[in-house]
């Protein structure tokens, strides 16, 4: 799949929920690789801030982002914006905004929903790079009883259960099984506050922008009218006359499960703070903004050790090349011939594999008492997998070559030993130029990246 920006920028306009200002907010196309990035075009010198979870600063009623090199510099109240980029498949975009915090609009995520369905969706010429759960995660607050697991899955699916002490809002479900249907099912679920929440809120300089259009105001707890009379006139909002418990809102539920829709939306919005989409299943009890950032953490901190995933490999599986259409292809023999089959490949990339075994010819030398599958050879058997691509390009390729012309960046991180499998992964930097291809790539042994390489080849006809 390809990675995807904007066609069109568009702009968004409303008061910030906590600041209670008015905000402006310009969402642009971005170049590939980009990621979400946050522009604050109010301040001396418009300071950007990577929407990343180690950027991650506050958490209170929200998902704070603040700039790597001043943490003053700070923006709020992304999640709804982020979820609606995230669930659109946009890889890449820049917001511009004039204000700590982005506008609340309605309290859901449908308004940038629909303005991302109005500029349209651009295709880009650079991969999207999925996070794929491969095994179980957990994270866990013991002080709340929050806790998020991430199970395998092909897609990104979720379950979401909600509990509170609440006469009004006490259990609640609610389930996303395709991504597609976010913002038919999920979109329009507006935030949600209760009354007996709002004065510490307040003291604590928040939601000075909340009003029975931006959040569901849940009134569950008796209180006498002057009381409520009081909150109203801080939240310049119009007195209400309250008879029985229950919702406040000018406009009624869209959903009965409004509430538990919209904690799967915040997750959603907090998720894409991994920077790429995910692929797994997440069952969510209880989960909010420090939970489901927590979770964002501990996979970017998974990504900053090894940015890229071993692909998968199910041996089962049939190959794209077997040993004999590698023969077909590539002019190596014994005892230079070192990809075995090839398992996946796309327009720009290949994966190939390679097992290792103690009767490999190199072993003999290399070494007899500690056999050790020499680092070159490991670069070789790359770039022949990444010959397969080249070639899988070309009519006719048995009747072309690959030379090497450059190697560049080659890192060992391990040692390859009989009884190994190598998984290759090799990648076009750049397209195919005037028979010359520059490529990266990845060899793996299990979930570790063993050795990597970026090199330049060039297709020749053979004589």
């Amino acid at each position: 799949m390809k990675q995807r920006t904007l066609k069109n920028e568009f702009t968004v306009s409303g008061k910030g929920l906590h600041t209670g200002v008015q905000i402006t907010a310009t969402f642009k196309p971005a170049e590939i690789n980009t990621g979400y990035k946050i522009r604050r075009v109010d301040l001396e010198g418009a300071p950007t801030i990577d929407a990343l979870a180690e950027n991650v600063t506050e958490t209170t009623r929200g998902t704070v982002v603040s700039c790597k090199s001043d943490k003053t510099v700070k923006v709020s109240t992304i999640e709804h914006a982020l979820a609606a980029l995230y669930t659109a498949g946009i890889d890449n975009c820049l917001i511009e905004v004039n204000a700590p915090e982005l506008p609340i609009l309605d309290g859901s995520a449908i308004i940038y929903c629909q303005k991302i369905e109005e500029a349209g969706l651009q295709e880009q010429e650079a991969e999207k790079e999925f996070y794929v759960v491969k095994k179980r995660i957990k994270v866990f607050d013991p002080e709340t009883g929050s806790s998020l697991i991430v199970l395998p899955d092909d897609e990104l699916s979720m379950d979401v259960m909600i509990e509170f002490n609440s006469p009004v809002l006490s259990n609640q479900f609610a389930s996303l099984e395709h991504v597609n249907d976010f913002k038919t099912e999920i979109a329009a679920s507006r935030t949600f506050v209760f009354v007996r929440e709002i004065l510490p809120l307040l003291q604590m300089n928040l939601i000075k922008g909340g009003d029975l259009d931006n959040a569901i105001v849940i009134h569950d707890t008796e209180m006498p009218k002057e009381d409520l009379d009081k909150l109203a006139d801080l939240m310049h909002v119009e007195r209400k006359q309250v008879n029985e418990l229950g919702y406040l809102n000018n406009k009624p539920l869209v959903y009965k499960n409004e509430p538990a829709r919209h904690k799967l939306l915040d997750l959603l919005g907090d998720l894409s703070l991994i920077g790429r989409p995910l692929k797994g299943r997440i069952v969510a009890t209880k989960p909010g903004h420090t939970i489901n950032t927590t979770l964002a953490k501990k996979i970017r901190q998974e990504l900053r050790y090894q940015n890229v995933q071993a692909p998968s490999y199910d041996p089962n599986k049939e190959p794209v090349f077997d040993i004999n259409d590698i023969r077909r292809m590539l002019p190596h023999r014994f005892p230079m011939q070192l990809v075995d089959k090839v398992i996946e490949m796309g327009k720009s990339h290949i994966v190939g594999v390679k097992n290792i075994t103690s009767n490999e010819p190199f072993f003999q030398g290399h070494f007899p008492q500690e056999p050790v599958m020499p680092v070159v050879l490991q670069v070789e058997a790359m770039a022949q997998v990444g010959g397969l691509l080249v070639l899988s390009k070309v009519e006719d390729p048995e009747r072309y070559s690959t030379y090497f012309m450059k190697i560049d960046n080659v890192k060992f991180r391990q040692k390859v030993v009989p009884g190994d499998t190598l998984v290759f992964h090799l990648s076009f930097i750049t397209p195919i130029r005037r028979g010359c291809a520059v490529m990266k790539g990845y060899a793996f042994v299990g979930e570790k990246i063993v050795s990597e390489a970026e090199f330049m080849a060039q297709v020749i006809k053979n004589k």
